[in-house]
């Protein structure tokens, strides 16, 4: 069988982990060879690079830098880890990828949604994830759950205003692609989960 690819996105707090997670297990139940990586990181390389986007003492970091090093550290992870199991026939899931960098870099930051999904065709070599699950949730709701949960990273850190446009981004992007699935991240969480679930059976199905 093929290998199949699966992402994550939301806005920061939307519960991706947790899902991400439950995912995961129900797979493995199932008897699916399932890894899970991150975005920016998820290889030695990548890992470097998200240290430094996500540092907050890197307030002065320009945006097309900061748009560019998310493309070095996902060209990374795509050679190096999310084909070569793809191509082994297992199940990968992915926490954020090209729409991610689409709606923050994209369209919060004003670079243009374009121009980055440009870059990140170079970068991902035109990979595309079989689904992106869309859990959706208010930027106020967000960044609240974000702080109850701990220590914010710099992108986590920016104003209501940057975090009011990543949810625009969003709903924007929603529209445009077949593969992006929303869900109310206001749910409980196992109707997320089972959500989820029936649209991975019908993914499985098509293979």
């Amino acid at each position: 069988m093929k290998g199949i690819f699966i992402t994550f996105e939301g806005p920061d707090g939307a519960g991706k982990t947790t899902q991400i997670n439950l995912l995961k297990e129900y797979l493995i139940s199932k008897g699916f060879d399932v890894v899970l990586t991150r975005e920016p990181g998820g290889t030695p390389i990548g890992e470097k690079i998200r240290n430094v986007i996500l540092d907050v003492e890197n307030k002065e970091m320009d945006d097309i830098c900061e748009a560019l090093l998310y493309a070095a550290s996902r060209a990374q992870l795509v050679k190096e880890f999310i084909l070569p199991n793809i191509e082994q026939g297992k199940v990968v899931i992915c926490d954020r990828f090209v729409e991610s960098s689409i709606v923050y870099q994209g369209y919060a930051r004003g670079i243009g949604e374009e121009k980055i999904e440009a870059i990140n065709n170079i970068a991902t070599r035109g990979l595309v994830p079989d689904a992106v699950f869309l859990l959706m949730l208010t930027p106020e709701e967000g960044i609240k759950r974000k702080k109850n949960s701990g220590k914010l990273d710099r992108l986590e850190m920016e104003k209501i205003e940057f975090h009011k446009k990543v949810y625009e981004g969003y709903n924007r992007l929603k529209g445009k692609r077949k593969n992006v699935f929303e869900i109310d991240a206001t749910l409980d969480v196992n109707l997320i989960h089972n959500k989820i679930i029936g649209i991975v059976e019908n993914l499985l199905r098509e293979e």
